[in-house]
């Protein structure tokens, strides 16, 4: 079902991004340099499109980059939690033969636990 909804939805934006390929094919020249317009020191002539599509690219790469720095933090914390919880499991493991389950004596030859002390008042 994820799948069709996904193929639904890529499909137009297909088709409009190679129809703005398509359309958009001739050469333009693209200027680093502000100043002198007329013999720029820096440019490149490249088609439309393909200026476009790595503007997309740079803002999704630099986009992605700023997300997984700014989350960090989080990073940190759930590491710590896993580490933690990995050093509490561990001493579960260790103390588990000392508890009181594990220790509870039983009359010879049954399963019936010998009782040593009076119940909890009510």
């Amino acid at each position: 079902m994820i799948r069709f909804l996904k193929s639904l939805l890529l499909l137009p934006v297909a088709a409009v991004v190679i129809l703005l390929a398509v359309a958009n094919r001739a050469p333009v020249q693209l200027s680093f340099d502000p100043v002198n317009v007329d013999a720029p020191a820096f440019s490149v002539s490249l088609p439309l499109y393909a200026i476009l599509f790595g503007a997309v690219a740079l803002g999704i790469v630099v986009g992605g980059i700023f997300t997984w720095l700014g989350q960090g933090r989080t990073r940190a914390s759930a590491r710590h939690h896993r580490r933690e919880a990995s050093r509490y499991e561990r001493e579960v493991n260790r103390l588990r033969p000392y508890s009181p389950e594990a220790a509870t004596p039983t009359y010879p030859g049954t399963t019936v636990p010998v009782q040593t002390a009076l119940p909890a008042p009510r």
